[in-house]
Order: structure tokens, then sequence, then C-alpha cells
């Protein structure tokens, strides 16, 4: 039985109707979708916070090192910290294991809706994830060091690899390729529909940057008025115990979840401009109701 409400992926459309169909999705499955992917990814996800907290008592700390302090010209034995190092490794690696295990729950997500018609079974996403979150990494790493390369030259060959990786990761999921296959076969995937990708991909960049940046707002204005707060005192630390105002340090998490929430519209877009590309390739959802006309 199909639901009513069912949203189709596998049919081509323009970028109007990806992106007002990606917000269409988000308002039919926003909650199963999102209480997904914190099921899957809630560990990863309170590691990569906790992280971002010792970065910032990290980073606090020797912020008033050097106003108190006042080292030298040529001492930056403050800059030796083990703490503030320790914080820079935690934090990058929490997030990209974040990323990936949000990355992943959230096309598998829509894998199971997309073959099931709508119906999500859970215990395949969390199964793929973790089957998958080692080939995901292998690929991340492939195309960060592709498109690090490509912008070493004049930054044009990285931003034309950026659009033909952005759809190795669907192809890895929906056509079920490997890590290796995935990255070679984007090249001939996109080819003949970069311009088209790099388009899509540009505007939804643009539409969520703006509407993810809202959920920053309270926290900068929060910064703002405690600045001008801290300029009439003459304690040199009031500005860097911002990072370490309860207040502040909850703004800013609201704002990461805001931007997180936002992030999602790339992520369903991107399954979008694939699935539009590939029914221009190969019309398989044509062909798939074709044969369900006889059943």
């Amino acid at each position: 039985m199909y639901q009513v409400d069912y949203v189709e992926f596998k049919k081509e459309r323009d970028l109007g109707a990806i992106i007002t169909d990606t917000f269409k999705f988000i308002r039919l499955e926003w909650k199963p979708f999102f209480t997904s992917i914190l099921k899957v990814s809630l560990l990863p996800i309170l590691l990569a916070v906790a992280s971002m907290l010792y970065y910032v008592f990290s980073f606090s700390n020797m912020f008033t090192a050097i106003q108190t302090n006042k080292p030298e010209v040529g001492d930056f034995s403050f800059l030796n910290s083990a703490g503030i190092l320790l914080s820079v490794f935690f934090l990058s690696i929490s997030f990209i294991l974040a990323w990936i295990s949000i990355n992943l729950s959230g096309f598998y997500y829509i894998k199971s809706y997309v073959d099931n018609r709508g119906v999500v079974d859970y215990a395949f996403i969390n199964q793929k994830v973790r089957e998958k979150f080692w080939s995901f990494l292998g690929l991340g790493i492939l195309i960060g060091i592709t498109i690090t390369i490509g912008l070493f030259f004049c930054g044009l060959p990285g931003v034309y690899f950026y659009v033909v990786f952005t759809l190795a990761f669907p192809l890895m999921v929906f056509a079920q390729e490997d890590a290796f296959d995935a990255y070679g076969n984007s090249f001939a995937f996109v080819r003949g529909h970069w311009w088209e990708t790099f388009g899509c991909i540009l505007v939804v960049a643009i539409l969520t940057n703006i509407l993810g940046y809202i959920f920053s707002i309270p926290a900068f204005v929060y910064s703002m008025f405690q600045g001008f707060v801290s300029i009439g005192t003459d304690d040199p630390t009031a500005l860097s115990s911002l990072f370490t105002d309860p207040v502040y340090i909850t703004l800013e998490i609201i704002s990461y979840l805001g931007r997180f929430m936002f992030y999602a519209v790339t992520l369903i877009s991107t399954i979008f401009i694939y699935f539009d590309i590939n029914e221009q390739k190969n019309a398989s959802g044509t062909f798939e109701e074709i044969d369900n006309l006889g059943n």
C-alpha cells in the first residue's frame, strides 16, 4: 500500500521543482527523517558538540593568556599548550565522524523511502550506516585530496571536481557502487549535465546559507552586546570570558543545530539532482512505472 503523500524521486525535474520538492519532502517527512538521523548519529553528534565545547574553552584560555601575559615578540610559548592542539584534533575527528554518520543515515533513509514507496525501515538504515561507514570515509578522503589538488591549479579544477563528486555519494548509495567505482563513474554520470548540476548546487547553497545563518543571529547579537559591555571595563579578560559564557555557548549550539537542519536541504536536493540526471540518462523510473502497470 502506497503512502498518499509519497514524494516520487525517480523523475526529471528542473531547478524550481527540485527546490520545491525538497521542502515538500521535509514538510512531510521531517519528524521520521530527523528522528532516524538522530537515532543513528546521536553519539557522533554529542561527541562533536563536546569537542566544540572543549575547543571553545581551550581557545578562551589561550586568548586570556595572550591578554594577561603579554608575551614579548618572538615568544610564542603560549601556543605550545597541549590543550589547544588536542582540542583541534578532537574537533576535526569528531566533526568528520558526525558528518559521515549524518550523511549516511540521511542517504539510506531516502533509499529505504524510495525502495519501499514511502515506508522506511530503521533497521535497514542502521545496518547500512555500519556497513558503509569506512567506504564512505574512503570516498570522502579520495574526493578531498582530488579537490584540494584541483584548487592549487587556479581553483577552477577544484570547482569542477566539487560539482562532479557531489554526485559520487548518491552513486555509492543508490547505484550500490563501491568507493572506487563511485569515484570514477561520477565523471561519466555528470558528463553533459555539469552546468545544470552546478546551477542547482549554487542556488541551493545560497538559499541554505541564508536560511541557516538566521539561527546565528541570536548568538551574534548576544556577542555584540557583551562586547560593548566589556569595552567599559578594565578587565583584559572580559572579552575572552564570552567563550565560557553558558548563554553564548547555548546560543552557538542552537545555531549549529539550525544549520544542521538546513544542511538536510542540501542532502535531499543532491539526491533529487541525482535522480533527475539518472532519469535523463537511463529513464529507470519510467521503465519501473511501465512494469508496475501490469501488477
